[in-house]
């Protein structure tokens, strides 16, 4: 069976709903610049009968849709472009698993199926999972003013959510896999309010059953008194506060995880440089105003842009997240930039996140950093605060760019 063969195989399947099981695509390249690492297409039970529910999972988030077979038809030659290399295709009378290799072949294999009866399809609408659930009488939630008497407050719901989502993205670090440290030390740099920071260390300790350690630095002392607050309320003793600039905050031992979540302006630059300082394995920074590069976007030819203040605004801040996740794959983390929260919650809904990955940064992060940061003629906060850090990678990761470049296979 040849590769045209196999698009065929799925499309002859999607056409006869009593063979079809599921088709499951993983294995992208290039692994660290793919959106998507595995879909999954399988029957779900939906109010007006069965459909089909493709599911898209990325390294930190997911995305599902309901689809008649016609319309996922149509959508299967777009997901077999995003290059994935293996392939695997259930029917009820035979398995076909394709991989591809770096040549671009498809080698196809059929043998016999997995599966020898239809599966009852999942119940679609089904109540969603949290890391904190609803009606569990949490302590936490009642204490934050979330819920009460077991209830989630309605006019809470939105932060219910936000608190939720953010630590299904910290339950879903390698991190947190396999033997996590003891203690998890985390240091929220601009903590404010610090809900976010109790919400982890209560997550982690109480929940998942480790050991914690968290600090929360703002330079605002009017602002760690309200953290204090809050942290007496919920009687959380893992947690401290301290009065400091970020950049001048020394920690007792290296963070493990470092937070920014909404600091101003170049504070969040400053909460990522500090992470690689510190070698932090997990990053997480929901950016909030940000006005540097506002002032240096000064290019003629795309004054059509420009001249109009919302369109400047928005472009300086998609510019900025954009070089502060470049610099920090050149410094050797896996960086994305991703929907915190939906929109409807807040309008400051990005965030990056960004894990330690080994050695120096993958080919062509430089590139990319230099040709990003040339383009618009900027000098962004995170170049300068990371300092002789990013010059040196920039300078070690060309020379190894130029040494690999004519060694590399096919």
């Amino acid at each position: 069976m040849t590769g045209a063969d196999f698009l065929e195989e799925v499309e002859s399947a999607l056409r006869n709903p009593d063979r079809f099981v599921r088709l499951t695509l993983t294995d992208p390249r290039p692994q660290d610049s793919a959106e998507w690492m595995k879909i999954v297409l399988r029957w779900v039970r939906v109010s007006s009968g069965n459909a089909l529910q493709a599911v898209r999972s990325g390294r930190v988030k997911e995305h599902s849709e309901i689809l008649s077979p016609e319309e996922a038809r149509g959508r299967l030659r777009e997901w077999l472009s995003m290059g994935f290399q293996r392939i695997h295709l259930q029917c009820l009378d035979r398995d076909v698993h394709v991989r591809i290799t770096r040549k671009g072949r498809a080698l196809v294999t059929v043998g016999r199926p997995s599966v020898r009866e239809k599966p009852e399809p999942h119940a679609h609408d089904r109540e969603k999972e949290y890391p904190i659930p609803a009606g569990s009488g949490d302590s936490f939630l009642e204490a934050v003013g979330i819920a009460r008497d077991g209830k989630i407050i309605p006019a809470m719901q939105g932060k219910f959510r936000q608190v939720n989502q953010f630590l299904v993205l910290l339950s879903h670090s390698d991190l947190l896999r396999g033997a996590p440290p003891r203690p998890v030390r985390i240091v929220d740099c601009g903590c404010g309010r610090a809900l976010l920071t109790l919400a982890a260390t209560h997550y982690l300790r109480d929940i998942r059953g480790l050991e914690v350690r968290a600090v929360g630095i703002d330079a605002n002392a009017d602002v760690i008194s309200t953290a204090e607050a809050l942290r007496r309320r919920v009687g959380d003793a893992d947690v401290e506060f301290v009065v400091s600039p970020i950049r001048e905050y020394a920690p007792d031992a290296p963070p493990h995880i470092v937070l920014s979540l909404h600091a101003c302006d170049t504070a969040t630059d400053e909460a990522l440089a500090r992470a690689v300082e510190w070698n932090a394995r997990l990053v997480m920074a929901a950016p909030c105003c940000q006005h540097e590069l506002h002032r240096q976007l000064q290019r003629d030819d795309l004054r059509a842009i420009l001249r109009h203040g919302i369109l400047r605004e928005r472009t300086a801040d998609i510019i900025t997240d954009a070089l502060r996740a470049a610099a920090l794959r050149v410094m050797g983390y896996r960086a994305d930039v991703i929907e915190f929260v939906s929109p409807e919650e807040t309008a400051k809904n990005l965030m990056i996140r960004a894990e330690r990955a080994r050695g120096i940064g993958p080919r062509g992060a430089v590139e990319e950093y230099l040709a990003l940061r040339d383009f618009w003629r900027v000098r962004p906060a995170i170049e300068r605060l990371l300092g002789d850090r990013l010059v040196s990678r920039l300078a070690r990761a060309a020379s190894h760019d130029r040494d690999a470049s004519g060694h590399e296979g096919e």
